[in-house]
């Protein structure tokens, strides 16, 4: 009886994936791999087949052999991320991944992989901006909207976090966990919005005396330009140039600060970056960071000169 071809026994091993029989399966690719031990398709058979099996140490060396042999494909690359990942091999998920993207920019699960062990790490900015890419290029991708509005809920940015939980749920009606996250951070938003309000309807004190609250203005007192002349100038200038802080604050996050950040995650996301060019980013964005950090200083100390103006004018 002739033996049978790596072809052959790679076509039975498929079938027996088709009839649920991976343990079959393995044993059929065993068997190809011993008559091509080189071949990239039966490694990659094999290693599908182990990971189902959940021999997980077993399914990434398969996929190391199959990106050995064949450094083109990104999906052999994709999968040996996910698996070194889940056997806490996170360095070198990292690499694959990147090597994945490198490959092929348009794979929206190597982002979302990507984004899985950056959370793991411990680095949710760099997971934020991994699965800000798997949405942009997948938006169908619902768990990565559902992870990412997790991510932006923790970090307290509740708007953010509504919009990727009712995209998550317009993808999966009915997804509860959505649904519940959806609900927090509606809640939380609420919250934050509800003082704000209260605060533009609540009348002002009324009482003259210099009770816990600190002093009161007198509803029924005019204030006289030719005694308080000097503070009224000092206190509008004080809000003048609180105003101007808050504008060159705002321009400097907007025209210094997201710029830094977005060079810096796309130099750290992605593969193959020169050291020069992400010291460089380093660079920038720490140099932004100092430019935010001096226009917060001149912010608060404008601000403090205004209250300290008004108690002035309060107590005189």
């Amino acid at each position: 009886m002739p033996a049978e071809s790596v072809e052959g026994l790679c076509l039975k091993a498929r079938q027996a994936v088709e009839q649920r029989n991976p343990e079959r399966a393995r044993q059929l690719y065993l068997q190809a791999l011993g008559l091509r031990p080189d071949s990239p398709d039966v490694h990659y058979g094999l290693a599908t087949v182990c990971f189902q099996l959940k021999d997980l140490t077993s399914a990434a060396h398969h996929f190391r052999e199959v990106t050995r042999y064949d450094s083109s494909r990104a999906g052999a690359f994709i999968n040996l991320g996910a698996t070194c990942n889940l056997l806490d091999q996170m360095d070198e998920a990292v690499a694959a991944l990147r090597k994945a993207i490198q490959l092929d920019p348009q794979r929206g699960e190597a982002y979302y992989n990507l984004a899985l062990v950056y959370r793991r790490k411990g680095q949710p900015e760099l997971a934020v901006q991994a699965y800000r890419e798997a949405v942009r290029v997948n938006p169908r991708m619902g768990d990565a909207h559902y992870n990412l509005a997790n991510l932006y809920l923790e970090k307290h940015q509740y708007k953010l976090a509504i919009i990727h939980y009712r995209q998550a749920l317009e993808l999966r009606p009915g997804w509860e966990k959505a649904d519940d996250g959806l609900a927090a951070a509606e809640e939380a938003q609420a919250a934050l919005e509800r003082p704000a309000e209260a605060a533009v309807g609540a009348p002002r004190p009324t009482s003259t005396g210099n009770g816990a609250g600190g002093p009161k203005l007198d509803p029924e007192r005019v204030v006289d330009p030719n005694v308080q002349g000097v503070l009224l100038t000092g206190l509008h200038k004080a809000t003048v140039d609180s105003e101007n802080y808050t504008r060159h604050f705002l321009k400097v996050i907007e025209s210094e600060i997201e710029p830094a950040i977005k060079e810096l995650s796309s130099a750290l996301l992605y593969p193959d970056t020169p050291l020069s060019e992400l010291d460089e980013s380093i660079e920038k964005f720490e140099a932004a960071i100092q430019n935010m950090r001096s226009a917060q200083r001149s912010l608060e100390s404008s601000v403090e000169k205004v209250s300290s103006l008004g108690d002035r004018l309060l107590q005189s």
